[in-house]
């Protein structure tokens, strides 16, 4: 006699439905909440990055760029036109006026004569607040009715002559500061190589800054500076990107190294003002951009190729601070390590 010993399974009560219970993954529901955090995570990531490079461009505009006016009609212009996009300065003629814009002191400069309207330019300081003071000059031509002259004074290379390739250097600097970061840290990793790692990111920035600046200069037109002095400032930006991040992976880990690379791309990078020039970024954004590794770094790069170096100073000093920065981190994370490897012994 046989006996049946087949029961119908408590966890399938409707007819072999699976139960709630049986569809969770192995593991309970902790893997479905590590899951969440981490869709969740990645779609606020992928926010913060359109917000950090969307909003500064959606909010572009002249934001108290100085510009110079001379001529009869200049005090009323500065009494019209003083606020929060432009900061007006009157100078006492064209010649003040021109010096001016090449000394940096001015992004522009507007002449009112009788006879007409002569707008004085420096393109190369950037393209977008240039373009807004040529049309300013038209408008305040047409109100006079009479015509607007524009004087290029600092124009980008006849290579060039949209800068384009400035434009396009933004990523490589960033990414020179970065990629030898990790590479180094993975084909030199642990405490004991930390100067190595030192070592190869100044080499590293010393050659690279050389081959970026010969592609600039002598294969696309774009920098119009001395060599050298253009291949040691790119060298100092990249330096003062990748130590600080060895500093940062030494002493806090790849955490460090990652809130670094967070920072550098969804701040740094959106805020450099390099395509534009900083007037045409917000004022808080713009001040807050030129004192990170890119802005400053992309400022002393407009500054020698373009101006004979003036306006160099403050960029490299925000540069020179960031490398020294991240030297203190390696020394820190240095005498930490060293105090534990002799307490071990005595323990």
């Amino acid at each position: 006699m046989s006996t049946d010993i087949t029961t119908p399974a408590a966890s399938e009560p409707d007819g072999g439905a699976p139960s709630a219970s049986s569809a969770l993954p192995p593991g309970g529901r902790k893997p479905v909440v590590r899951l969440v955090a981490v869709v969740v995570g990645l779609t606020a990531a992928i926010a913060l990055m359109l917000c950090a490079f969307a909003l500064p461009s959606v909010n572009g505009g002249p934001h108290h760029a100085p510009l110079g006016v001379t001529g009869p009609a200049a005090p009323t212009v500065q009494d019209r036109l003083d606020g929060d996009a432009w900061d007006i300065t009157v100078y006492d003629d064209s010649e003040a006026l021109a010096d001016a814009v090449r000394n940096r002191d001015a992004a522009g400069g507007i002449a009112l004569g009788r006879d007409g309207v002569t707008v004085l330019t420096a393109t190369a300081g950037g393209p977008q607040i240039t373009a807004a003071i040529s049309g300013l000059g038209e408008r305040l031509a047409a109100q006079q009715h009479v015509t607007a002259t524009v004087q290029e004074l600092v124009p980008f290379p006849e290579d060039d002559p949209r800068g384009a390739g400035l434009t396009a250097a933004a990523l490589p600097m960033v990414f020179g500061g970065m990629l030898p970061a990790v590479v180094l840290l993975q084909v030199f990793p642990g405490h004991a190589r930390l100067r190595t790692r030192l070592a190869g990111v100044v080499a590293f920035a010393l050659a690279a800054g050389a081959a970026v600046s010969a592609v600039l200069t002598f294969g696309t037109g774009t920098l119009d500076g001395a060599f050298w002095v253009t291949s040691l400032g790119l060298a100092l930006g990249m330096a003062a990107l990748a130590i600080p991040f060895l500093g940062l992976e030494s002493l806090f880990g790849y955490a460090g190294f990652g809130a670094g690379a967070a920072v550098t791309m969804f701040l740094g990078n959106p805020l450099s003002g390099l395509p534009t020039g900083p007037y045409w970024l917000p004022d808080g954004w713009s001040a807050f951009g030129q004192l990170l590794p890119p802005g400053a770094s992309g400022s002393l790069l407009r500054a020698n190729a373009y101006f004979d170096g003036t306006g160099a100073g403050g960029p490299a000093l925000v540069l020179a601070l960031w490398a020294v920065a991240g030297l203190v981190l390696m020394l820190v994370a240095d005498r930490r390590t060293r105090r534990r490897t002799t307490a071990r012994p005595a323990a």
